[in-house]
């Protein structure tokens, strides 16, 4: 097995979520008293909390390279960053090593592709759903995606930033989610994206009107395949 490095604290929840994923599949495919190789860098989240401005997001690619730099060092072949929102500065992190990180955007993009999806929706923070760096990606792979609807984008920063990523989850939380994929698939919109690591704490991606695209499980499927197989597969999507 390949040794897997993982930028994580964005939030420690998400974190979490993909040690326990990425250890479940390798334990379901080797033998289950196997564990995954990984070396994990948790960041303290304060220092990359409510990004607003440019200088904001230059901050936050030195302190993520640095990251993985560091994770590089101790000898990690390969990396993920995660949290969807924190791939805004994939580019910037990428040219600092010299080792492939898996774009979680091209992650889902490929599945989606596989799956034969045309049109989806993105759920996640502001910076995700009304920005052109993670949508652009998806686009790439076909699918098109449906102008954001902005009073979704508000209660969605608002459930994310003061619950999920605290792990609160609430019977609010999930009524509210519950409502925008209905309108979602009302819509006669195919797809949801989970385009947020934490979403998944308040929407279950099998028990939907909808296919849901938990993006935290499509990126950490693509990491143990990377861990195991050697790496054909996540060098195309890397690229």
């Amino acid at each position: 097995m390949r040794k897997l490095g993982l930028i994580g604290g964005m939030s420690w929840v998400s974190t979490r979520t993909y040690y326990e994923h990425i250890n479940r599949i390798v334990q379901q495919r080797c033998d289950r008293r196997t564990s995954a190789p990984l070396l994990i860098e948790s960041l303290d989240f304060a220092q990359l909390y409510a990004l607003h401005t440019e200088d904001d997001w230059s901050r936050a690619a030195t302190i993520l390279s640095a990251s993985a730099q560091r994770l590089e060092a101790a000898g990690a072949e390969g990396l993920i960053i995660g949290a969807n929102s924190m791939h805004r500065v994939y580019d910037t992190v990428a040219s600092a090593v010299s080792i492939p990180i898996l774009h979680i955007a091209d992650c889902v993009g490929a599945r989606m592709e596989a799956d034969g999806v045309r049109t989806a929706a993105l759920l996640g923070t502001r910076n995700v759903m009304v920005e052109g760096f993670y949508r652009r990606r998806l686009v790439a792979r076909g699918v098109d995606l449906v102008p954001p609807d902005m009073s979704n984008v508000e209660q969605l920063d608002q459930i994310i930033y003061d619950e999920l990523m605290v792990g609160r989850v609430t019977r609010s939380a999930e009524r509210a989610l519950k409502s925008m994929v209905t309108f979602i698939q009302q819509s006669g919109t195919e797809a949801v994206v989970l385009a947020c690591t934490e979403l998944e704490m308040v929407v279950d991606a099998d028990a939907n009107v909808l296919p849901i695209y938990d993006s935290a499980r499509i990126h950490s499927e693509a990491a143990a395949d990377w861990i195991l197989a050697g790496g054909e597969q996540v060098d195309n999507i890397a690229a």
